[in-house]
């Protein structure tokens, strides 16, 4: 099939790159000029494994290209995918203003039947009263000129094109029976259970699922707590929980905090949309204030064996994840800010994140690498778990004025470095 996406960001070009590995033809398009020439060009704008290969791949065999002209791209397309952000607001609410937008300009171009698919997440309602009105708002009648649906992504950070590829499921909402049938033959040929739901339903599942994913993130992490008090190490607990098939292993993992560009922001939402429909949803908004505070807790172990004044502290680990160069909601966001309103000499390192982490936090340290970000410090945070952390010996942390080395993601290993601690293990 022949395929536009409107937004070339983090969501919109794994998308297309997925599509293509399938042998679907597809559009970018984005009204960032750099961007579009980047993808043509075969650079990847974003730093995830494996998409910049198979960008080019998609690239020499015609399957992909990215451009500035929505109208052109409309006019060959039978699909239009919108996969544009949809960030909070202050007040945490849903900020719909690119959704609008990009439902409004689609809607000018439009000329003969095209399946409208929503994959960015949004509140549900949002699919049905932003795009759903501002088309016809624009004289085009649904089931004649348009279908709607909404079809949620579940791609991690780091992991999106394997996520995309291989999913443990594919949710298709839709309006009408015809525009969810064309999305349905557009994934034929993907390994993976199809669930068809009405539009409401789909927006649900992917705040739902992003949710209880935090709620099981915090959960750790509150049992973590309790278990450093107690001398006892949670991530063995935690294997032993999720040795239990009803709970499975996967975010069981204690330590900082979670981040991100999803789960804060869902979170938010979610609980925001719960007290507007008159339900105060009080587990999500304790989800939210726990996470809050472990992601201070490392300064706060550190404060409770130094006064910071002064000293030189190594921050290893700036993105929120690893494999990924995105800093939003990174819990070193929380860490670098509370050392230096506590008087202290930042200095940090990440593999790919310090370009993007620089942008906040222009007047702080910026190291070569690990080691050289070590050299004289008198502590050090470890705040992401990079496979390039995984490697430090004791040896490497010699150059420290002093050997105050504190987890936040349970990344060294005991064997290789024998002194540290874990912020809540």
């Amino acid at each position: 099939m022949d395929i536009c996406i409107v937004g070339a960001g983090y969501v919109g070009l794994s998308t297309a790159v997925g599509f293509a590995e399938h042998g679907h033809r597809s559009v970018c398009v984005d009204i960032n000029q750099k961007r579009i020439e980047d993808i043509n060009s075969g650079v990847c704008p974003i730093f995830e494994p494996g998409v910049e290969e198979a960008l080019r791949r998609s690239i020499s065999k015609e399957l992909l290209k990215a451009t500035l002209d929505l109208k052109g791209a409309l006019e060959t397309s039978e699909v239009v995918f919108i996969t544009v952000p949809t960030p909070c607001d202050d007040s945490g609410k849903m900020d719909t203003k690119f959704i609008d937008k990009a439902s409004k300009d689609i809607a000018k171009y439009i000329s003969s039947y095209k399946v409208v698919v929503v994959k960015s997440t949004v509140i549900p309602g949002t699919t049905e009263s932003v795009v759903m009105k501002n088309l016809e708002a624009a004289g085009k009648k649904h089931g004649v000129d348009f279908g709607l649906c909404m079809n949620p992504e579940f791609l991690r950070e780091g992991h999106a094109l394997e996520d995309f590829l291989k999913p443990d499921r594919i949710v298709i909402g839709s309006a009408d029976i015809r525009a969810g049938d064309v999305l349905e033959k557009l994934y034929e040929g993907f390994n993976a259970p199809m669930l068809r739901t009405d539009i409401k339903t789909a927006e649900m599942i992917k705040y739902a699922s992003n949710s209880f994913l935090a709620t099981k993130i915090t959960f750790a992490n509150e049992i973590g707590n309790i278990c450093k008090l107690l001398g006892i190490d949670v991530y063995k607990v935690m294997g032993g929980v999720g040795m239990d098939k009803r709970i499975n292993p996967h975010f069981l993992r204690a330590g900082c905090g979670f981040g991100g560009s999803c789960f804060p922001k869902d979170v938010s939402a979610l609980l925001n949309k719960g007290r507007e429909a008159g339900h105060e949803p009080r587990l999500l908004d304790t989800v939210l204030k726990v996470n809050a505070d472990q992601r201070k807790l490392m300064v706060r172990h550190l404060r409770s064996k130094m006064d910071l004044k002064g000293k030189r502290i190594a921050v290893l680990g700036l993105a929120f994840n690893p494999d990924t160069d995105d800093v939003r909601e990174s819990a070193a966001i929380d860490t670098v800010q509370g050392l230096i309103e506590h008087g202290a000499d930042v200095s940090v390192y990440d593999p790919k994140a310090m370009d993007n982490f620089r942008k906040l936090f222009p007047g702080i340290t910026y190291a070569k690498s690990a080691k050289d970000a070590l050299k004289g410090a008198d502590a050090c945070i470890i705040a992401t778990d990079w496979d390039e952390f995984k490697k430090l010996e004791s040896k490497d942390f010699d150059s420290m004025k002093n050997k105050v080395i504190l987890e936040g993601r349970k990344t060294l290993d005991k064997s290789k470095v024998k002194s540290f601690e874990g912020v809540c293990w």
